[in-house]
């Protein structure tokens, strides 16, 4: 529908007091920054998934405190990444695939959003095989019938959601994950000088590469970029002049910082949960349900529970974000944003939960299952980032707002260690 310039004007002007305030003082206020808060607490549930559990899980047990730099890395990249994907829907107003579809040759594009698909189909399995896994250790359910159940679920609220709703859930849900974890943690012995080294000092032992990469895939997940371009561009900042844009950059990048320091937070927690326990032990997981089980002699009967209703939320938050992924790529591929209520977008949807639910009747082993998914969301990842460096620093795509020679330096930076990292693990294997 198209909007007269008035009615613009008057949409631009309650986004404006919606987002900032009706005062302009000058600075930003605690209450304006906290305003600016959602979006990315939408994106973070993605990188606190199933598949980050497992792959945190195993850096811990197998390799103590020695693999938390690649938590510190992955998120520091993330928060780049995130911020650039940003950058992109509140300047052009279109989301990463849309920008895609219409930037780039068809069979170019064609190429990258359907292996963009692909990822979206290995998450989304690993959150339902994840949810599945909760509801065994709870239920004693099978696991192939508890994946239907947590598929069913997660796309019943999907599809019957507003983005409104649907993050007021997913924040609940970060909320809950991340006390979960506060609880654990709180029952067992860290070496906190061993952790400070390990945060900072990269060290790759024997045997690890397949862990590392699989921690980088589990927090820097392609999917979240195309879902994080869609949330700030279904705001249609673009059409609301340079001070709007301006303030909504600045105010987008608080947004970004706090919520990817919050799933650094709870990724972290996981690891020296894993090493404190696991690895001091002796006793690598091999199983989530193990590493529940093995929890509860040691720290006492509720920590059992407590992990596998947190294992549920996080299966079931972040199956709807990965979700949402999958559909916004392929509203992409017809050129439109994301709308549930469209066909390009719920056959997109619908389509890959098939596709997830199914793929876990093949699954023969679920931990490894679960790892091995966050890899592929690695060996993705290079085709997404440097096409979204290639999009952000295109004066005919941003104008004005294209990268800066640092910013284009920086994530061409990480896009190398990314590709590297990929091609250590490929030439190892």
């Amino acid at each position: 529908m198209n909007q007269t310039p008035s009615s613009t004007s008057k949409i631009c002007g309650q986004l404006h007091r919606r987002l900032f305030g009706t005062r302009h003082t000058g600075h930003t206020g605690g209450l304006d920054i906290l305003r600016a808060i959602g979006p990315g607490l939408l994106v973070t549930v993605g990188f606190i998934d199933p598949g980050n559990w497992a792959s945190n899980m195993a850096a811990g047990s197998q390799f103590g405190y020695s693999l938390l730099w690649v938590v510190t890395l992955s998120t520091i990249m993330l928060i780049v990444l995130q911020h650039n994907a940003a950058h992109l829907g509140i300047v052009t107003g279109e989301c990463l695939a849309e920008s895609v579809t219409r930037h780039m040759p068809r069979f170019l594009s064609r190429f990258v959003l359907l292996t963009a698909l692909a990822a979206s189909v290995a998450t989304v399995m690993a959150e339902i095989l994840g949810g599945a896994i909760a509801l065994q250790m709870l239920l004693g359910l099978p696991l192939r019938a508890g994946a239907v159940v947590v598929a069913a679920v997660s796309l019943v609220m999907l599809l019957t959601n507003s983005y409104m709703r649907v993050e007021r859930w997913i924040i609940g849900f970060v909320s809950l994950i991340g006390l979960s974890f506060l609880f654990e943690i709180a029952l067992v012995h860290v070496d906190w000088a061993s952790a400070a080294v390990g945060w900072v000092a990269p060290t790759v032992p024997v045997g690890s590469p397949a862990i590392i990469v699989s921690v980088l895939g589990a927090v820097v997940m392609p999917h979240n970029l195309f879902l994080h371009s869609e949330i700030i561009q279904s705001q249609c900042i673009n059409e609301c002049g340079d001070d709007v844009i301006a303030k909504r950059l600045r105010s987008e990048f608080v947004d970004t910082l706090f919520s990817m320091a919050v799933g650094w937070a709870i990724n972290s927690a996981m690891v020296l949960l894993a090493a404190s326990v696991f690895w001091n032990a002796g006793t690598p997981v091999t199983d989530l349900a193990q590493a529940a089980c093995t929890l509860e002699p040691m720290l006492g009967a509720a920590s059992s529970t407590v992990f596998a209703l947190a294992l549920l939320f996080a299966g079931v938050s972040s199956s709807i974000t990965a979700g949402m992924a999958a559909g916004t790529i392929s509203a992409g591929l017809a050129g439109e944003p994301y709308d549930v209520r469209d066909r390009h977008s719920s056959i997109g949807v619908v389509c890959t939960f098939l596709l997830a639910t199914a793929s876990i009747f093949f699954v023969q082993d679920a931990f490894q299952g679960l790892v091995w998914s966050q890899v592929l969301l690695s060996l993705q990842l290079p085709i997404t980032v440097f096409v979204l460096i290639w999009l952000t620093s295109s004066p005919r795509v941003m104008g004005k707002y294209a990268n800066g020679a640092a910013l284009k330096a920086t994530l061409m930076v990480i896009a190398l260690i990314v590709t590297v990292l990929n091609a250590v693990l490929l030439l190892g294997a």
